[in-house]
């Protein structure tokens, strides 16, 4: 009857989740254990396959668009036009079923929207650079984006801790409108705005068990000095309009933010926090790596994809091998026990279009 989910309906459910799971596993058999087959029936295989969903594309491309600076503070490329991509970013994006295009943000521009052309969805990762060509390069992106969105394209995009900073400023048209926060190098919970519909965002997915610990365990890693209020946000037309708040989370100060918000009409779901942290980050040790914390970064990457499997683009193939990060080497950084630990960088700015 009910064609949406509750986050409350879920948590309570998930108290009886263990008996649940008991009571499943010891009535799940193997295909051979369920009788009216003999022993040599259940030994061939059976060469039918459900047949995939012909409008969905199971070869995506997610580009990145890549972040002033080497990573890491000069020590890797004192070069002034170095940018560079944080390897846990590509990890993600692969652990879900999607290869990357580095999208290098000071590259001219012809070739950035050109290549942009060759992905599926975008994501725009955490950081510190809020203005200059960075700023609006990600503007310009943005706009794209919804362009897509709006000639018909599902064309999802993910923004990260600077990205939902960046989106703030962008779709507010105020370059003053954040706040101050005191979540660095802190794990945190989520906590669900009351009554909040999950189906379709980022939540849909997650098992009742996971979704009452996002909200009572330190499950996601937060890493952040500014971000905006839900008041502020609420209060503001033109973000409030575009921006439903999912969760909020609470800083060292007892001051409470946005955590995660998803747009109301389009494919665009925004973090404070680092998804993309707790699998392939070990420079803190406030990072999460626990077997929960490991099945939020799946489960958040699973939907990117997802979401990136409906779109419409259909990219030659030799465009697509000719500009993979993967005519690109990881350099690795994390033996300074601190920042990330591998990073993509590009300093040599050479079209591969």
């Amino acid at each position: 009857m009910w064609n949406y989910l509750l986050v409350p309906i879920l948590l309570c459910l998930s108290k009886d989740l263990p008996l649940v799971k008991a009571e499943t596993s010891a009535s799940l058999l193997l295909p051979s254990q369920r009788g009216g087959k003999s022993s040599s029936d259940s030994l061939s295989s059976d060469s039918s396959c459900t047949i995939l969903d012909p409008n969905l594309y199971y070869r995506p491309v997610i580009g990145i668009l890549s972040h002033p600076g080497d990573g890491a503070s000069g020590r890797l490329s004192n070069d002034s036009n170095a940018s560079y991509i944080a390897a846990s970013y590509v990890k993600f994006v692969e652990a879900a079923g999607a290869r990357v295009i580095p999208l290098i943000y000071n590259e001219p521009e012809e070739i950035l929207f050109e290549k942009l052309e060759l992905v599926n969805g975008v994501l725009f990762t955490g950081g510190w650079a809020k203005n200059g060509l960075y700023y609006e390069i990600a503007q310009k992106l943005f706009k794209k984006v919804i362009e897509k969105n709006d000639a018909g394209d599902h064309f999802p995009l993910y923004a990260i801790c600077l990205g939902f900073e960046l989106l703030t400023m962008i779709i507010s048209e105020d370059r003053n409108i954040l706040e101050s926060f005191s979540a660095a190098d802190q794990a945190s919970s989520l906590q669900f705005v009351n009554n909040i519909n999950i189906e379709g965002t980022v939540f849909q997915r997650f098992p009742p068990y996971l979704l009452k610990k996002l909200g009572t365990d330190c499950l996601v890693m937060q890493n952040h000095h500014y971000g905006i209020s839900p008041g502020r946000l609420q209060n503001n037309l033109k973000l409030s309009s575009f921006f439903n708040i999912l969760t909020t989370s609470t800083d060292d100060n007892n001051e409470v933010y946005v955590s995660t918000a998803q747009a109301r009409g389009y494919p665009v779901t925004a973090f404070q926090w680092h998804p993309e942290k707790n699998a392939f980050e070990w420079g803190s040790a406030m990072i999460p790596h626990s077997e929960d914390a490991i099945q939020v970064t799946q489960h958040v990457a699973n939907y990117l994809i997802r979401e990136a499997r409906k779109s419409q683009n259909r990219p030659p193939a030799g465009k697509v091998l000719d500009n993979l990060i993967y005519n690109y080497s990881p350099t690795y950084c994390g033996k300074a026990g601190k920042g990330y630990d591998e990073v993509y960088i590009f300093t040599q700015l050479q079209p591969r279009i």
